[in-house]
């Protein structure tokens, strides 16, 4: 077979391997391969060509490799051996010393000045746009002849059409995962009500769309919604809008450079995190608006209750009778505040009840001594109400009623709640019977179904946690 026979079969072997797929990492390693078989060089480099970055990257090799965890060796046209090749759109060819060559460029992570030789020719689509360069090397001293590298050029040609069919097979690839992230990102936010929900599943959907390290959402006030992962060296942060307002920004982290298509990727995603973010704020407004509605209008139902059963009292001071209704009106208001404040349903009781012990010594006993020990304890909305309503009728009887000092315990004992008030009276004598001792009993039994014991001067509410 005489060489333009074997050369002949070689352009068919080499266009019909890389013709066989259409993945374009396997078409630039096939390429890389099968060049170097058909020159019979010791190596092979494959350069693409970056028209945003106007640089040749190099993206496969065969008989050496870049040293791992370094850079991509890149070089402009007109850079090194292989850069004016593609710069000049024709063959260069060194026999021997190629690496002393005045135009050649050292990459340290990239032992090139181990050949002796080199052959390179540019990579051109359609005859005339540059596409890449691919070069071959050898360890000893060799000419090409005008066959050799007319067989690279063609072989070039050929790779031209496969690179550009493997590139928009790619790009196919990538739009269809960017679709189907974005899919995964609506169905989160339109089928979870959770706010926490929606935007896990966006953080990490991100990870998994851009190959992220780490990603995040962060609020406007700075604070982190929803982190993920960990943090990489190369970091794009892209804002959250919602109607021309900024609420946010969605943060992602890798260890490779992010992409022109990545970042437009990160812009729809974070497009869908703004929507998200207010859709559930929204929600939770809405789910905020109600549970206050449905508060005030229970408190509203325990004041009119409560003025009710003032007004059947007998022999009551009209004054003295408003005055105490203003007081259990206030403890109830103070319920509502901490449920607010808080935004849960649970009410730390030492904070609640050391509120209304301040207003009330305000209100009836300026000046009066009084000693406080709350242990921590969480109750309910509800049965706070009613705690509050207890602590404000038991307190304010120990104020107008009793004498010196004034006590109050709140602690847990055996899986109960036990409040006292206390004082260095003779008791509550004939008051005992009065209305704000008839409302305690009933709040004690309906609400807290516990039991009310009243010794004396010290009285003592005990009810389940």
């Amino acid at each position: 077979m005489d060489a333009s026979e074997r050369h002949l079969r070689l352009l068919t072997e080499t266009t019909a391997a890389v013709n066989s797929t259409l993945d374009l990492e396997e078409v630039l390693h096939l390429v890389a391969e099968k060049v170097a078989e058909a020159l019979r060089a010791d190596a092979c480099f494959v350069y693409l060509y970056d028209e945003r970055t106007d640089e040749l990257v190099l993206r496969a090799t065969h008989g050496t490799s870049v040293a791992e965890m370094t850079r991509r060796p890149r070089m402009r046209p007109g850079e090194g051996i292989t850069g004016t090749a593609a710069a000049e759109r024709a063959p260069v060819m060194i026999p021997s010393a190629a690496h002393l060559d005045p135009r050649f460029k050292l990459f340290p992570n990239l032992p090139e000045e181990e050949y002796e030789s080199i052959l390179a020719v540019p990579i051109l689509a359609r005859g005339e746009t540059l596409a890449g360069a691919v070069n071959v090397r050898t360890r000893t001293q060799r000419s090409y002849d005008e066959t050799e590298i007319a067989l690279l050029v063609a072989i070039a040609d050929q790779v031209a059409q496969s690179l550009l069919h493997a590139q928009l097979y790619a790009q196919a690839q990538r739009r269809v995962a960017e679709l189907e992230a974005l899919a995964r990102i609506s169905e989160a936010v339109s089928e979870s009500l959770y706010l926490e929900e929606s935007l896990e599943a966006i953080v990490r959907t991100t990870m998994d769309a851009v190959q992220a390290t780490g990603a995040a959402l962060v609020l406007e006030d700075g604070r982190i919604a929803w982190p993920g992962g960990r943090a990489g060296s190369h970091a794009v942060r892209t804002p959250l809008r919602w109607k021309r307002r900024v609420i946010g920004e969605l943060v992602a982290d890798r260890d490779t450079p992010f992409s022109d298509d990545d970042r437009a990727l990160l812009e729809a995603i974070a497009h869908h995190a703004a929507v998200a973010l207010e859709h559930g704020r929204a929600v939770m407004r809405g789910v905020v608006a109600q549970e206050i509605h449905h508060r005030v209008k229970n408190n509203l139902q325990t004041v009119a209750s409560l003025l009710r059963l003032q007004s059947r009292a007998e022999g009551v001071d009209p004054r003295e009778a408003l005055e105490h209704s203003v007081n259990r009106i206030l403890a109830i208001a103070a319920v509502h505040e901490v449920l607010t404040e808080q935004r849960e349903e649970d009410v730390e009781l030492a904070d609640l009840l050391d509120r209304l012990r301040a207003m009330l010594v305000q209100g009836l006993a300026a000046g009066r001594d009084v000693e406080a020990s709350l242990q921590p304890v969480s109750l309910g909305g509800q049965r706070a109400t009613a705690l509050a309503l207890v602590f404000s009728e038991l307190l304010q009887n120990a104020f107008e009623h009793g004498a010196g000092a004034v006590k109050i315990e709140l602690a847990q004992r055996n899986g109960d709640v036990v409040l006292a008030i206390a004082d260095e009276g003779a008791g509550v004598g004939g008051a005992a019977n009065g209305t704000g001792l008839s409302i305690v009993q009933a709040l004690v039994r309906d609400e807290l179904q516990g039991s009310f014991d009243l010794t004396g001067s010290r009285a003592e509410v005990v009810f389940p946690s």
